[in-house]
């Protein structure tokens, strides 16, 4: 489908940067005008997912990665004819989505759409603001569409910095060290990424049909294709060092973004600084760009390293859901508790995927969509409470189920689906990551150790409901008034997804499985079915 033109993917990519080039021209005193221009386009965004979500062919499916993809746009973009001994530099604009991205595209339209409501409160240099959220929308929308390296790059690195001056400069008491933080580490794993694409760009070349020439690319299906890898080149062949070394560089790149023990510190500070719609975002999808990288870039340009490094991507996945837990549970800061609750419900993202198997690897896709959308409830809830009491301090609340009955009950819903309580979305992704866990030998004794996380997350979900909504009440919270409509408008959609998910999942699941089934075919090619427990 295209407009004007112009395919879809493009439309719900860019239409944020229109939004943004209209709101800087808009007067910075008409605050109304530029709230509503955001509430616009995001809405629009939000009617593109669902449209693309209604005529997504869940049957399609590709014999090898390079088939399956819809709504592909492919057209020169960058061509530079060299007669050095660097050659033609050809790269494209190439966007497309799969079963592996469709839910991160639907889960982004949705957060930012709900960000926006969440931003209503923000009064200090709100056309600065706006424009920038808007801008780093399209940063995260263009991370899951693209289908050239070069691309996914550029996207990437032009997330990081709105998210950088939002967090710095309306984010809380230590914003600029929270940005910094987060910026520092970010950017190191994009130098990291860097230097990995340049090395499978040198490494695969492709032939133009219409000339016969040869040439390097940044494309990354022909990635994905051992037969486009140079004889002689510094990563052909299966199992070499340099393809181990470069698996490891763009882990870490992407590590930094889930996050994965150890690049876990600049997430609870970050949370903790920032205002209530940007940790809505960065916990609801900044983190699922992490996985998505491996699941995209990673597993199929290198399965014989995904192979290699199965059991120890197990055991970070077991140290973020145990750490995780274990920190949160000790924490007596609100936000503090729900970002070290998000290591742990990444780590369970990390455990499914590297069981290798359709079971696995769906329930951590699944488990990605849900955790984006009850972790975006749970902020949304911290900030509820937070403009009306101005703390985050769990020992400082008691009682609060009587003052505000209906803030008690979308929390209750947040909570037991963040638990895994069967019936919430929670449960069955789960369910499903450590059912393809377990089924293989070599990380069993791994995925029976991490259920240890689940038993944990009921304590300190449980423990923090008591201490907030049970007792009694303080003398001075006997005024605080109930949950408003604009806060229940951008929490009641999230607590319908997560309970029609929690009890008919097959609406997310159908969109993936001939995607997943692809992607673990390739592995299973590579020589790895021994090890796959299928």
């Amino acid at each position: 489908m295209s407009f004007l033109g112009i395919g879809i993917l493009s439309w719900i990519t860019f239409l944020p940067i229109v939004g943004m080039v209209l709101i800087l021209f808009l007067p910075k005193d008409n605050k109304k005008a530029i709230r509503w221009t955001s509430v616009f386009f995001t809405a629009l965004q939000v009617m593109l997912a669902v449209f693309i979500y209604m005529n997504f062919n869940r049957g399609l499916a590709g014999v090898n990665l390079a088939e399956g993809f819809q709504y592909v746009e492919k057209f020169s973009w960058i061509d530079i004819k060299s007669v050095s001994w660097f050659g033609r530099i050809h790269i494209d604009y190439f966007v497309g989505i799969d079963g592996l991205s469709v839910l991160m595209v639907i889960l982004t339209a949705i957060i930012s759409f709900i960000a926006v409501f969440a931003s209503w409160g923000i009064e200090k240099s709100l056309r600065g603001y706006f424009a920038l959220l808007l801008l780093l929308d399209t940063g995260m929308m263009g991370v899951f569409v693209s289908l050239d390296f070069f691309l996914f790059y550029v996207f990437w690195e032009v997330m990081l910095l709105p998210m950088y001056f939002l967090i710095g400069v309306w984010g809380g008491p230590r914003r600029e060290y929270a940005a910094i933080k987060f910026f520092l580490y970010t950017l190191f794993g994009s130098v990291l990424m860097l230097l990995a694409m340049i090395a499978l760009y040198f490494s695969v070349s492709v032939i133009d049909p219409a000339t016969g020439e040869k040439f390097h690319t940044f494309n990354m299906l022909a990635m994905m294709n051992p037969t486009n890898y140079d004889p002689g080149s510094i990563l052909a062949g299966v199992g070499t060092s340099w393809r181990y070394i470069a698996f490891i560089a763009l882990f870490i790149g992407f590590a930094i973004k889930v996050p994965i023990f150890p690049f876990h510190t600049w997430l609870p500070d970050a949370h903790v600084e920032a205002p209530t719609a940007i940790s809505v975002i960065l916990a609801g999808v900044l983190l699922k760009m992490g996985t998505y990288g491996i699941l995209r870039i990673s597993y199929p340009m290198f399965p014989d390293a995904t192979l290699h490094y199965q059991v120890p991507l197990a055991v970070l996945g077991f140290i973020n859901i145990v750490y995780g837990a274990l920190v949160a549970m000790a924490q007596d800061d609100f936000k503090k508790l729900i970002a070290y609750s998000s290591i742990s419900h990444m780590g369970i993202v990390i455990l499914g995927m590297s069981a290798l198997n359709t079971q696995g690897v769906t329930g951590a896709i699944l488990q990605m969509f849900n955790h984006g959308t009850i972790t975006a409830m749970l902020f949304l809830i911290v900030g509820v409470i937070y403009d009306r009491a101005h703390t985050r301090g769990l020992n400082e609340f008691g009682g609060l189920m009587n003052q505000m009955p209906k803030y008690s009950g979308i929390m209750t819903i947040a909570f037991f689906a963040a638990l895994g309580l069967p019936g919430l979305s929670g449960f069955i992704s789960e369910a499903f990551s450590f059912l393809g866990a377990f089924q293989v030998e070599a990380i069993r004794w791994i995925t029976i150790a991490s259920a240890l996380g689940i038993v944990l997350t009921a304590a300190y979900m449980l423990w923090t409901l008591q201490r907030v909504f049970l007792g009694s009440l303080p003398e001075k919270w006997k005024s605080l008034p109930d949950i408003n409509g604009r806060e229940l408008f951008t929490l009641i959609p999230l607590a319908i997804i997560v309970i029609i998910l929690g009890i008919y999942p097959s609406p997310a699941i159908n969109l993936m499985t001939s995607a997943v089934n692809t992607l673990v075919g390739v592995l299973n090619q590579h020589g790895g079915a021994m090890f796959l427990g299928q």
